[in-house]
């Protein structure tokens, strides 16, 4: 068994378009390498922080990312490598493992579709596009529908004395 305990950077921008883990930031491995009888389990998890836009308020947002690890790298001629599809299966290649492709597609696969800059953010008024964090309280604007306006005159005309 050995551990190993690494930053590294991202080699390239790692994520969505509305959130990703930056080309060059710092990712953290932290694995426990282990000999099996079919290959080599490692076992750990690897972390970031990804940056990028509320889709409330559209203001940055900073998450830090965790993702477990569980995965096999079978020998090439073991039983595993022979009974698994190939894209099921990591192989050991001259007894080097890849962990790029493992890490690439666990830290993709735990961003958030939709990144919030927290739970209870309440976005933009529709109105004049202020974030709403920052508006004064009882932010709103009193609109009229254009269809109705007509009606409201008739209202207002119908509220004034008669003589």
């Amino acid at each position: 068994m050995r551990e190993v305990h690494r930053v590294v950077a991202a080699p390239e921008r790692l994520g969505l378009d509305m959130i990703a883990i930056p080309e060059g930031s710092d990712v953290t491995i932290d694995v426990r390498l282990e000999s099996v009888s079919e290959g080599v389990l490692v076992t750990g998890s690897v972390s970031a922080v990804a940056v990028g836009d509320c889709v409330r308020c559209l203001e940055q947002t900073e998450q830090h990312v965790e993702v477990p690890l569980v995965e096999l790298f079978a020998y090439p001629n073991s039983t595993t490598s022979q009974t698994t599809e190939d894209d099921e299966v990591q192989l050991l290649v001259e007894d080097l493992i890849d962990l790029a492709p493992v890490v690439v597609n666990g830290l993709g696969d735990e961003l958030p579709l939709q990144p919030v800059c927290s739970e209870d953010c309440p976005g933009l008024c529709t109105e004049c596009g202020v974030p709403l964090s920052s508006a004064e309280p009882g932010h709103g604007h009193d609109t009229i529908d254009p269809r109705w306006a007509a009606l409201l005159d008739k209202r207002d005309g119908m509220d004034s004395p008669r003589s």
